[in-house]
């Protein structure tokens, strides 16, 4: 596995890419509000040991949890606009049909990453897959957010995996649901719910998984996540 900085039709990303074999297959992976931070990278090397080539949106320009603090990720994170952001995710799509060759891509995203997953996957028909982890949605719209993936998810033609922590303080239970119901009405592909009780939101981050719960969430939700990827992208 090799992981580089990369710079592709006027955006940052990075780049995790397998070491043996010819590249087949990749995900775009939508970080959350820590950006590209050695978390992140971690995780896209972890697919890039799996033979899937990962490419990482940057979605503050070099900013991350590497070298800036929560409250001025926190600030950045509320001046993304929904369209813009999707337009540079789907040239960073472009970038892995057309430039790296990949006959099959899927999307995955933590928290902010995860609404943007969704939003992604209903306006592009190419992904294979979505992964959504407690996808930041919130009950009273933010002021910056224009799209409502609770809407828009009745438009994903592909496979989704959705996973909710029921200690989330940020998605309600009422907001998980009518995304699980939205996406159980699809007729054309698979839905997959997993739900852990005591799990919290973002709890994925290094800092939370000091909890028992959270690194069992942890493992458990990555295994799962993998196999949801390798299964849906062979």
């Amino acid at each position: 596995m090799t992981g580089e900085w990369t710079r592709t039709r006027g955006l940052n990303a990075y780049m995790a890419s397998p070491v043996a074999g010819p590249r087949r297959s990749g995900m775009l992976v939508l970080p959350m509000v820590t950006g590209i931070g050695a978390q992140v990278r971690e995780y896209a090397h972890g697919m890039a040991s799996a033979g899937v080539t990962a490419v990482v949106w940057d979605p503050f320009e070099g900013r991350s949890s590497d070298n800036s603090s929560g409250e001025e990720l926190l600030s950045l994170m509320g001046q993304l606009d929904d369209a813009a952001v999707c337009a540079e995710q789907v040239r960073l799509l472009d970038h892995m049909f057309e430039d790296l060759g990949l006959a099959q891509v899927g999307v995955l995203g933590w928290c902010m990453g995860g609404r943007f997953a969704l939003l992604l996957a209903a306006q592009d028909g190419r992904l294979a897959n979505c992964v959504a982890y407690h996808p930041t949605v919130p009950e009273e719209p933010w002021a910056n957010h224009t799209e409502d993936p609770v809407a828009r998810c009745a438009q994903i033609a592909a496979p989704v995996q959705l996973i909710y922590p029921g200690a989330d303080h940020l998605v309600s239970h009422t907001v998980f649901r009518a995304l699980q119901e939205r996406l159980q009405q699809r007729s054309a592909a698979a839905t997959h719910v997993s739900v852990y009780p005591e799990a919290e939101h973002g709890f994925m981050d290094a800092w939370k998984r000091g909890s028992v719960v959270n690194l069992a969430a942890t493992r458990q939700s990555w295994a799962t996540a993998m196999a949801f990827i390798q299964a849906t992208l062979d």
